[in-house]
C-alpha cells in the first residue's frame, strides 16, 4: 500500500462517518459530496481516468444536487428536520443490515475468479515461483465505452436519467404544496 492509497481511504471513510454521525442534514449532504470525492481519487489512483470522471460527472455533480435540492426545497421549517433520539433497536437493525451487506461483499469477492487478470494464453504461475503475474491492460478506449452506454445500455441510461428529473421534479412538487400553516380560514 502507498502513501496516497491510505491518504484517500482515510479521507473517504473519515468523511462518510462525520456524515453519517451528524444531525444537520446540509451537512451531512455536504460530507457525502466530499467522500465521493474521495472514492474518485481512488479511481485515479487505480488508472480508472474514465471511472473517475463519471464519479464526479453523476454523483458529485447530479445525484449530490438532486439531493441538496430535495433537502432544501422539502423543509418547512427547524421543528421538521428534528431527528428522533436514537433508540437500541434502529442500532441493532443497523448492525444486522450492515452486517448483511458485509456478507454479500465477501460472498461476491469469494465467487470472483482471479484467473481472468492474467493475459489470454498465459496460465497462471505456480505459487511459490517468486515471480508476480503480469496484468494485461485493459483494451477498452473511452470511445468503447461511449459506444457501449448509447448503444447497449443506452435504455438503461435514458430511465437513470428520467429517474433523477422525476427525483427533482417531485421535490420541487413537495415543496410547492402550501402546508397547514400557510392555510387561512375563512369567516
Amino acid at each position: 500500500m502507498t502513501a496516497a492509497l491510505v491518504l484517500i481511504a482515510v479521507f473517504t471513510l473519515a468523511t462518510a462517518a462525520v456524515a453519517l454521525s451528524l444531525r444537520n442534514l446540509i451537512h451531512s449532504a455536504l460530507l457525502l459530496i466530499a467522500s465521493w470525492f474521495g472514492i474518485a481519487a481512488f479511481y485515479l489512483w487505480a488508472g480508472a481516468e474514465f471511472v473517475a470522471f463519471a464519479q464526479v460527472l453523476v454523483y458529485v455533480g447530479a445525484v449530490s444536487m438532486v439531493v441538496l435540492f430535495a433537502v432544501l426545497l422539502t423543509r418547512r421549517s427547524r421543528a421538521d428536520t428534528v431527528i428522533a433520539p436514537d433508540s437500541v433497536a434502529r442500532a441493532i437493525s443497523a448492525v444486522i443490515t450492515g452486517i448483511a451487506v458485509f456478507g454479500v461483499l465477501v460472498a461476491a469477492i469469494l465467487k470472483t475468479s482471479f484467473a481472468r487478470l492474467s493475459p489470454a494464453g498465459v496460465p497462471p504461475l505456480p505459487s511459490g515461483t517468486g515471480v508476480s503475474p503480469v496484468i494485461s491492460a485493459p483494451t477498452a478506449t473511452v470511445r468503447d465505452i461511449g459506444m457501449q452506454l448509447m448503444s447497449t445500455h443506452a435504455a438503461a441510461l435514458l430511465i437513470i436519467g428520467i429517474l433523477l428529473t422525476v427525483a427533482l421534479l417531485g421535490a420541487v412538487v413537495l415543496a410547492a404544496q402550501d402546508g397547514p400553516e400557510s392555510k387561512q380560514e375563512s369567516p
